[in-house]
């Protein structure tokens, strides 16, 4: 339990750094570079598709050597980078540096995190280890995103960008002071070992390979957050306001993860893991056809619920399916799979915003989703929860 709070503590300050930040990129580049909802999309694809396509060979060089905590570690220490990169940039090409270099950074750490933190718990408590952690993650963010909304709104929303990117150094460096308590878990092999990758790969459960197949699925219409709140302001909201509405997301799903994982635990990963996805297609279906400015904030509500009910639910379901010695290689293919989407889902988003509207984007999302929790719904077999039986 001590490494699960000290590594939720981790992500805590991490995100907070990185939340105080985050709900401004698509307005800084907007506002300060004229990007377009297209270029936005462009370089939010690149940033996520550069991390995510990394996260399998740091799952994997993790596995291997047994030495996860560093690796880790040197992932949180780019999103330290990140923030002294945004202090210098002086054009879009700049916030892109500086996005994939974070991006980066969260590609070589989720996975060998994700490990320490499976097995820092019980095995038959996944759902309640990785619902702590996401528990801290998201209330990070949360206080991250209200520092930035009390700034923002002391200057008006016109100026002092580069000061709150110089503020949220702070939280970065205690995020990386947390490392100092926790500990390297037991390896379970000897560290070099060779991993027979492609033989266990394609030895992996039937239920997790059509679970790496809904979720391809599903980020092909899971644009990035950042068409979430350029649609907040299209709708009406003020700048200020739209950080807000970025506040209730993280601090619903900060709630609620706990909850939903310790229910996963109990009746089983699929069940929450297709709600989850029921409720992502209402909510960009929200996006898509809202009237008004009360339908986009109640559509940020169900946003949490989603991201609670699937963020850590989905790690907990495939740390305990995964070959044990090939736990962090299998976190992080998942993770590479998202990335192979992101980024032809996140430029399809942009040219579909710029070439038929806000609807086209969401409508889009909705319906994939929709897609993706009918496969995963009828696709398992029946009466079998997707929970692996040791």
């Amino acid at each position: 339990m001590r490494n699960i709070i000290f590594l939720g503590l981790v992500s805590f300050f991490a995100d907070m750094s990185t939340e105080m930040v985050y709900p401004l990129i698509p307005l800084y580049l907007t506002m300060a570079f004229g990007a377009t909802p297209a270029l936005v999309g462009v370089i939010e694809g690149i940033a996520e598709s550069v991390a995510s396509l990394l996260k399998v060979f740091s799952g994997y060089i993790g596995d291997k050597y047994h030495r996860k905590k560093p690796i880790a570690f040197l992932g949180y220490a780019a999103g330290l980078v990140y923030k002294i990169i945004l202090i210098f940039a002086s054009s879009w090409g700049g916030v892109l540096i500086g996005r994939v270099t974070d991006r980066i950074g969260k590609g070589v750490r989720t996975a060998p995190r994700d490990v320490l933190v499976s097995e820092s718990g019980g095995t038959k408590t996944l759902g309640r280890s990785f619902g702590i952690h996401k528990t801290l993650d998201m209330a990070g963010s949360a206080v991250g995103i209200l520092i930035a909304f009390f700034i923002f709104r002391s200057w008006n929303g016109n100026d002092g960008y580069k000061e709150l990117f110089l503020f949220s150094c702070i939280p970065a460096v205690l995020s990386l002071g947390m490392f100092f308590f926790i500990r390297e878990t037991d390896a379970s092999a000897s560290a070099g070992a060779k991993l027979p990758v492609f033989g266990e790969l394609r030895r992996l459960d039937s239920r997790l390979k059509l679970y790496l197949l809904v979720v391809f699925l599903f980020t092909l219409g899971n644009s990035s957050n950042a068409f979430l709140l350029l649609r907040a302001k299209n709708v009406g909201f003020s700048a200020s306001s739209v950080i807000l509405l970025y506040f209730v997301y993280n601090l619903v799903s900060s709630l609620l993860a706990l909850p939903l994982g310790r229910l996963s635990d109990r009746i089983g990963r699929k069940s929450v893991l297709v709600s989850g996805y029921l409720v992502f297609a209402v909510v960009y279906a929200a996006f898509a056809w809202a009237d008004g400015m009360a339908m986009v904030a109640a559509a940020f509500v169900l946003y949490g619920v989603f991201t609670a009910a699937t963020a850590g639910v989905e790690r907990a379901f495939i740390a305990e399916i995964a070959p044990p010695a090939m736990k962090g290689t299998v976190l992080g293919l998942e993770s590479t799979l998202v990335g192979v989407a992101l980024l032809p889902a996140s430029v399809i988003a942009g040219v579909l915003w710029d070439a038929f509207g806000p609807v086209a984007p969401f409508a889009f999302g909705a319906s994939l989703s929709f897609a993706a929790a009918l496969v995963l719904a009828f696709g398992l077999p029946s009466g079998v929860p997707a929970r692996a039986a040791r």
